[in-house]
C-alpha cells in the first residue's frame, strides 16, 4: 500500500517512475549457503528450516544471510540427485500457468497454493534472505498440455522453441523471446517468486552453449519490473569477459565457472579463472567462482561430475567430508576472498567439522573479501602465485601468498614496491589472527604445498 501511494503520488507530480535499478544491490559480495553440494535434487523444507535455523544463530553475525534454495524444490517423484539428467520428460510441479511450483510432499508449507511463501517467512524471521535456482525456460509438460501465460492471451506453444535445448538437463524448452507472450512468461514466474518473497534468484544455463542474451534479458526486465529487491546471479560459467557489459547491465553476479569442486585442479583452474576477470570486479557486479564446497558433501547423492573428474565411482563420493586437504580448504577461501568472489557455502551446516567453522566465522579475512579494493594478482610463476588489495579502512594492504608446488615447500617474497608502499610496516596473518612483526622493503614467509598465507600489511 506505501509503495502504490509513492507511486501515485510521482505520477501526480509528473515524475518518471523507473524500475529497479539492479546496479543498487550487492554492493558487497554476497555471502550465504546454498542446498546443492550436500542435498542436491533431494533437499526438503525441513533441511532449508534448519539450515537458516543455524545460520541465525551462528553465522549471521559474521555477514553470512542467504539462504538459497537450489534445484530440486519442485522436481516430482522419482526424480533424484543421482539420475535427474537421464529422461528427457523429468517429474515436476506445475500450476495451471505452466510455471514451476514446490513439490508438497518435500516442501509441506507450499499446499493450497502457497509456493514458497511460508518458508520464505520463515527465513525472514531470522533476520536472513532467501534465495531460488530457477532454470532458463519453460515447462515441457506447459508446452505438451499448452497452458495459458498469465497476464497474456498467448499459451506455452506460442512461445517455445526446440532450439538451443539445455544440454545437462531436459526439464525445460527454450523460449524464444522474439515472440509475443514471451515477456509475459518470465514476468508471471518472477512476479510469483517477488510475491513469495524472494530476495536472491539464481538463473542456471544461461551462460554458455551458447550465452542466451535475450532470456538473460528477459529475466531481468521481469526482475527489474516487480519493484523488489532481488539479486540475480547468472550460472554457470566459464564465459567470454567480451560480455561483460551486457552481464553488468542485467545481472549482479555471473559464473566464470564450470561447477566447483573439492579436488585441487579446481582450484588450479580457478586461479586462471580469477586472473582473467580481476579488472572487471567492481560493486554490485561480481564474477563469481562458484560454492565453497567445505565441510559434509554429496548427502544424498551425486551427478557424478566429480567422481568422473578423478575417475572414482559414484559411491566412492557419496556422503564425505570435503576431499580438500586442510592446506588446501584455507588456499580455497583465500583466493575466493582475495578476488572478492560471492561466497556461498555449499557443505551441511548442521554437520560441521572444525575447521571448516574456523574458516567461515574468520571475521578479518571476511573483511577482505567484503570489504578491500584494487584486487590484483601482482605475480604468477609456474610454483607460486601473489594477489594483492587496499584496505579501504586502514589505508594499508592485503597480501595473499600462494604455493602452487605439490610436493615442497616455498618461501615467497614481496617488496614492498610491488605494494606501492616503502618504509617500515607492521605485517599482521589473518588466519592466525596475530602480529607477525615490523619489516622494512620485504616481507617472506615460508608456505607449505598447496598452502597459503593471507596478512594486512600497515604503517602502523
Amino acid at each position: 500500500m506505501k509503495r502504490m501511494k509513492l507511486i501515485i503520488a510521482a505520477i501526480l507530480l509528473g515524475l518518471n517512475v523507473s524500475a529497479q535499478d539492479i546496479s543498487l544491490l550487492a554492493k558487497t559480495p554476497p555471502m550465504g549457503w546454498n542446498s546443492w553440494d550436500c542435498f542436491g535434487m533431494d533437499v526438503t523444507e525441513n533441511q532449508i528450516k534448519a539450515t537458516a535455523d543455524y545460520m541465525a544463530e551462528n553465522l549471521k553475525q559474521y555477514g553470512w544471510e542467504y539462504i538459497v534454495l537450489d534445484m530440486g524444490w519442485n522436481y516430482g517423484e522419482g526424480l533424484n540427485t543421482n539420475n535427474f539428467k537421464d529422461t528427457q520428460t523429468p517429474s515436476q510441479c506445475i500450476d495451471d500457468y505452466g510455471r514451476l511450483i514446490p513439490n508438497p510432499k518435500k516442501f509441506p508449507s507450499s499446499i493450497d497454493g502457497k509456493g514458497l511463501k511460508v518458508l520464505a517467512d520463515y527465513v525472514h524471521s531470522k533476520g536472513l534472505k532467501f534465495g531460488i535456482h530457477i532454470m532458463r525456460g519453460i515447462p515441457w509438460q506447459a508446452v505438451e498440455n499448452n497452458t495459458p501465460i498469465k497476464g497474456s492471451k498467448y499459451r506455452a506453444k506460442d512461445i517455445f522453441t526446440e532450439k538451443n535445448a539445455c544440454r545437462w538437463f531436459h526439464g525445460l524448452k527454450t523460449i524464444d523471446m522474439a515472440k509475443p507472450g514471451a515477456q509475459d512468461y518470465y514476468n508471471s514466474i518472477i512476479n510469483m517468486y517477488a510475491e513469495w518473497g524472494v530476495d536472491y534468484i539464481k538463473a542456471d544455463d544461461m551462460l554458455k552453449n551458447p550465452y542466451h542474451n535475450e532470456e538473460i534479458e528477459g529475466v531481468s526486465k521481469a526482475i527489474k519490473n516487480t519493484g523488489r529487491t532481488i539479486v540475480l546471479s547468472l550460472s554457470a560459467g566459464s564465459l567470454s569477459v567480451d560480455n561483460i557489459k551486457h552481464l553488468r547491465q542485467n545481472a549482479n553476479l555471473w559464473r566464470i565457472s564450470g561447477d566447483m569442486w573439492d579436488v585441487w585442479k579446481y582450484i588450479e583452474e580457478a586461479f586462471k579463472l580469477c586472473r582473467q576477470w580481476q579488472d572487471y570486479v567492481i560493486p554490485g557486479h561480481w564474477p563469481d567462482c562458484d560454492m565453497l564446497p567445505l565441510g559434509k558433501l554429496r548427502i544424498n547423492g551425486t551427478d557424478g561430475a566429480l567422481a568422473k573428474n578423478i575417475k572414482l565411482s559414484k559411491e566412492k563420493t557419496l556422503n564425505e567430508y570435503s576431499r580438500f586437504t586442510d592446506d588446501e580448504k584455507y588456499t580455497h577461501f583465500t583466493l575466493w576472498s582475495i578476488f572478492r568472489s560471492p561466497l556461498m557455502m555449499g557443505g551441511d551446516l548442521l554437520q560441521l567439522d572444525e575447521i571448516t567453522t574456523q574458516i567461515l566465522t574468520n571475521n578479518e579475512v571476511l573483511a577482505v573479501n567484503q570489504n578491500s579494493t584494487n584486487n590484483h594478482e601482482i605475480r604468477a610463476t609456474e610454483n607460486e602465485i601473489v594477489w594483492a588489495a587496499d584496505d579501504s579502512a586502514s589505508g594499508g594492504k592485503f597480501v595473499a601468498f600462494f604455493n602452487l608446488n605439490d610436493t615442497d615447500n616455498l618461501t615467497i617474497k614481496v617488496n614492498w614496491k610491488e605494494l606501492g608502499i616503502s618504509g617500515k610496516h607492521k605485517v599482521r596473518d589473518l588466519w592466525k589472527k596475530e602480529d607477525v612483526g615490523k619489516f622494512s622493503d620485504t616481507f617472506n614467509v615460508e608456505i607449505k604445498p598447496h598452502g597459503c598465507g593471507l596478512y594486512k600489511v600497515n604503517k602502523n
